[in-house]
């Protein structure tokens, strides 16, 4: 099992930033982040405490909370490894403490008809799924956007593709009778521990999704075959597959099924997708389920020239709520494409798929570009929604590399 970080450094976070500091912060802290954790050179920061067992290598730290996966590491597997697979926390990371007897973490469950609090021990006698998805970040591709939003500039290292193994929320509700009547929304709130003098509802990390969203939810304790690490929200994590990164909350304290949303700010006027120059209100639509998306891994520009003749240009594709059906690959830019060839396991609709093209690049600067499609026809566009905080690109011109062949 890896080693994560001693408990008092956590908690030394914590308590550097100043109740006034949070407030005033704001929403900015949730879904924008500092405009400063991009001013230094991402290579000059280490990896912090919590995460000090990733491998450095793979990885780029933005900040002490957001660290991306290079796009050069992803290799040509399915999963992605837990030391390199992207974080992003919206607070700062709970004390060691929490998953020293993960078993005893408990989460409190009610809009059900039999509400009660079940700890992680009980939660394993219930039921038992595993399910493999993309985990993204909402952010993921903010880096393109030329309005340059406030925030981490994420390329394509803010999501993986993960193993998450728990009690599936319908066993869990079924269990305690039922969802009550008249719930609309599956509310998780997390357990981190919230700095006093300030009203919760503005930094607490709670997010409502639909109803049925339920169905293929999981309470999730082992990741990748291991433990989930503190890092990735262990002991315990809400699991919504198909839905953004923030949906899947870590650290889960309690699971709510609920007639209306959350009126946390991070849910009411957080992760909104606003016009730009605009800001987050109810009224906007929020980041929730991802759409059909597609990367190329390589050859990229940072393994230099290449030489005349045949490549593998290789990559990965995902349908956020649905099924990939089919990838195409240009090497011009998008003028002309060809489809390209899934290979390796289909591990399930939400999980993505890798692909491959067989090209002959002759002498030049080529641009490489992937365009995926899902099961329900839906293609990936060609162009990103300009957006305030840089949200849900998905974009495949912004996410075209140029190679050059000499």
């Amino acid at each position: 099992m890896h080693t994560q970080a001693p408990a008092s450094l956590p908690r030394r976070r914590l308590l550097a930033g100043s109740a006034s500091a949070l407030a005033a912060a704001g929403l900015a802290s949730f879904h924008q982040g500092a405009a400063a954790q991009s001013a230094a050179p991402a290579a000059a920061k280490p990896l912090p405490g919590y995460a000090g067992w990733k491998n450095a290598d793979a990885v780029i730290v933005h900040s002490s909370t957001t660290i991306e996966t290079r796009r050069g590491a992803f290799g040509t597997s399915v999963i992605t490894p837990s030391d390199q697979l992207y974080v992003r926390n919206n607070l700062p990371t709970p004390p060691e403490s929490i998953v020293a007897d993960r078993d005893a973490w408990q989460v409190q469950v009610s809009g059900v008809k039999e509400p009660r609090r079940l700890s992680v021990r009980e939660l394993k006698a219930m039921g038992l799924e595993t399910v493999t998805m993309v985990l993204q970040c909402s952010g993921n591709g903010r880096g393109f956007f030329p309005s340059k939003p406030s925030g981490t500039p994420w390329t394509v290292g803010a999501a993986g593709c993960v193993v998450w193994s728990g009690v599936p929320v319908r066993d869990v509700a079924r269990a305690l009778g039922g969802v009550a009547d008249g719930m609309k929304y599956m509310t998780g709130t997390g357990g981190e521990v919230l700095p006093a003098g300030i009203d919760p509802k503005t930094v607490i990390v709670e997010r409502s999704v639909p109803l049925e969203a339920m169905q293929d939810a999981l309470l999730a304790w082992e990741m990748n075959g291991e433990p989930i690490p503190l890092a990735h929200g262990g002991p315990l994590r809400l699991i919504v597959p198909g839905y953004t990164g923030v949906n899947n909350i870590k650290y889960i304290g309690q699971l709510a099924f609920t007639d209306k949303e959350s009126e946390a700010r991070i849910m009411s006027h957080g992760y909104r997708i606003s016009p730009p120059g605009g800001k987050g209100d109810p009224s906007q639509p929020s980041v929730q389920q991802m759409s059909v998306k597609s990367w190329i891994n390589g050859p990229l520009p940072e393994d230099g020239e290449l030489a005349p003749g045949r490549v593998q240009i290789h990559g990965v594709a995902f349908g956020g709520m649905h099924a990939v059906k089919g990838v195409e690959v240009s090497v011009d830019g998008g003028k002309t494409w060809q489809a390209a060839r899934l290979v390796g396991p289909d591990m399930g609709r939400y999980a993505w798929r890798q692909f491959v093209l067989q090209a002959d690049l002759p002498r030049g600067s080529h641009t490489l570009a992937s365009r995926a499609t899902d099961a329900q026809g839906n293609v990936q566009p060609e162009q990103r929604e300009e957006n305030q905080a840089g949200y849900n690109n998905s974009s495949w011109a912004d996410h075209a590399v140029t190679v050059k062949v000499a």
